[in-house]
């Protein structure tokens, strides 16, 4: 198989479905977005953060594959077609923030996104968790799609935020607390 197809020339795909769409729809770029956000974990996982990250990480592209393909089907596509994101999935991402979070001191203020490289890159991710949200949302508000993938990225996003702590942490770096008062 190739990987070009010509089919995309004239600025039009295909969904999940068959159902053609211009490259420019909020459905297309909902699913670049996480398509982007699964690179960036991708980049995450290139150096090499502690195992138990790494993993947290490897789950997370899984899901975000299964999140991408949910939402580049609309809901009339049979579900035996298609693997969507469910609640468990969101719960899971619960477990672990509850988890991780317990081993971390209890934030009062605003901290700064730094700290090591893992850490930096899991704040990049998140941001691009949080567009990714935002885009699920605007899609929502035009098309009828299920509430699970906002929810689920809704959680991620503060997965991904305490994983940046938690990397921090298990490196020996505090977290740098912002001060107003300091401007």
């Amino acid at each position: 198989m190739k990987i070009y197809t010509k089919t995309g020339d004239a600025g039009d795909t295909s969904l999940l479905g068959g159902t053609l769409v211009p490259k420019s729809s909020i459905r297309i770029d909902v699913c670049g977005t996480i398509d982007e956000l699964n690179a960036q974990i991708g980049v995450i996982r290139s150096f090499k953060p502690q195992l138990e990250i790494d993993e947290i990480l490897e789950k997370i592209q899984s899901q975000l594959f299964i999140l991408g393909t949910d939402l580049s089907a609309p809901l009339d596509v049979p579900l035996s077609d298609v693997q969507r994101i469910k609640q468990s999935d969101v719960q899971l991402l619960e477990k672990i923030i509850d988890r991780l979070e317990n081993q971390l001191e209890t934030l009062t203020t605003f901290i700064y996104p730094c700290g090591t490289q893992v850490s930096a890159q899991l704040h990049v991710a998140r941001g691009v968790c949080r567009r990714a949200e935002r885009l699920v949302d605007a899609l929502g508000r035009k098309e009828k799609i299920s509430p699970i993938p906002l929810i689920f990225l809704n959680r991620l996003a503060d997965l991904l935020f305490v994983l940046a702590r938690y990397a921090n942490k298990l490196s020996g770096i505090s977290d740098i607390k912002w001060d107003s008062t300091e401007l």
